[in-house]
């Protein structure tokens, strides 16, 4: 026979509070990840397009940087040592105004462009042509103009900058005062000439020029046939006085060969 307990049916027994509240906690430590608020979840996904955003940005900003220290340096101040020296053999280099030695650059005038001033001697042709028709007019009140040199090659200025200039113990500063260096002579342009006077050889390249009878027709003269002084006394450039040295300015080519100098002359004091 059973007992009566055994015929009653056993209820579940209900965990204890503590057994419970330690369910509690592990369930919630299992559900933690899912229950991380979406916002936060997303945050791993932009991190990588917020630093391309910033890489780009850095990228870009210090390639601007670059460039204008680039434009500076090509452009300013720094421009003239940064550039290797214009002239070989000579340790000098262009001033910010594109002057070596208080001489401006000019270019060779082509051999088929040139015509005869004088034996062995020329200019390009309208400058020959005017030269010739002032001698005459100066002839005519009994003044001899003589042409002692006009067009210079490149490689005779050397000569003339680099061995005769070490022929009269001249540094390359000294003789840069009464001769070009290399390709920053007028006289290799084919508009430049130096007169002299047939009656008074004495003052030929010399100042004392400027007291023959020759050089005081010039003054008075030569603009007439557009022939300006390209050296006079206390000139922009530095270059030692010249009574002998004249330019010609008639023409649109020798004017514009010519206008460095011109605007130099204007903005200096």
């Amino acid at each position: 026979m059973s007992s009566p307990a055994s015929g009653r049916k056993s209820r579940p027994s209900l965990p204890s509070p503590a057994s419970a509240s330690r369910r509690g906690s592990s369930a919630v430590r299992a559900g933690a990840g899912s229950d991380i608020p979406l916002a936060r979840r997303s945050r791993p996904v932009s991190a990588p397009q917020a630093n391309w955003a910033v890489r780009l940005r850095s990228t870009l900003l210090g390639g601007l940087l670059v460039g204008l220290l680039g434009v500076g340096l090509a452009t300013g101040p720094l421009r003239p040592w940064l550039t290797p020296a214009p002239v070989a053999g000579l340790n000098a280099r262009l001033s910010s105004d594109g002057r070596l030695l208080g001489h401006l650059p000019y270019p060779e005038a082509p051999a088929s462009s040139l015509a005869l001033v004088a034996p062995e001697l020329q200019l390009r042709p309208e400058a020959a042509k005017s030269f010739l028709a002032m001698q005459r007019a100066a002839a005519a009140n009994g003044v001899d103009l003589t042409v002692i040199s006009a067009f210079r090659s490149i490689e005779l200025q050397r000569h003339l900058f680099f061995d005769v200039g070490a022929e009269r113990n001249q540094s390359p500063q000294s003789r840069a005062k009464v001769s070009a260096p290399p390709g920053f002579s007028e006289h290799s342009t084919g508009y430049a000439v130096d007169v002299g006077d047939g009656h008074r050889p004495e003052t030929n390249l010399s100042t004392s020029f400027e007291t023959s009878p020759a050089f005081a027709w010039l003054e008075a003269n030569a603009a007439r046939y557009h022939f300006q002084l390209s050296f006079p006394k206390h000139n922009h450039q530095g270059v030692s006085y010249e009574p002998w040295h004249w330019r010609y300015v008639g023409s649109t080519e020798a004017l514009q060969q010519f206008e460095p100098a011109h605007r130099l002359a204007r903005q200096l004091p």
